[in-house]
């Protein structure tokens, strides 16, 4: 079984208050949550309009399954029109006994 595990930072170049923010952050949380079916939240800057992290967690049988998951994602979220991304952390745990 192979955990993987994600950090992406996102620019919001275009957003100039939280709510507008929210408006872009929330619909790709959830539809990352459901096309993937991964865990995922927004990690961090909360307080800050033009960026934001988004942490997301999932479990395969194999590396490359979880290797083209996390391509998938990654891919998904640069054709998000309104984020640009800044930084993308992908690690791979290997949890099998």
């Amino acid at each position: 079984m192979i955990v993987g595990i994600s950090v992406f930072e996102l620019h919001l170049p275009s957003v100039g208050s939280l709510k507008e923010k929210r408006r872009i952050v929330k619909p790709l949380v959830e539809r990352l949550h459901q096309r993937f079916r991964v865990s995922i939240m927004e990690s961090d800057f909360h307080d800050l309009h033009q960026r934001t992290e988004i942490a997301i967690a999932a479990v395969h049988q194999s590396e490359n399954q979880m290797n083209r998951l996390m391509d998938s994602l990654r891919k998904v979220i640069e054709e998000t029109g309104d984020a640009q991304l800044l930084f993308w952390e992908p690690q791979l745990l290997d949890a099998r006994p």
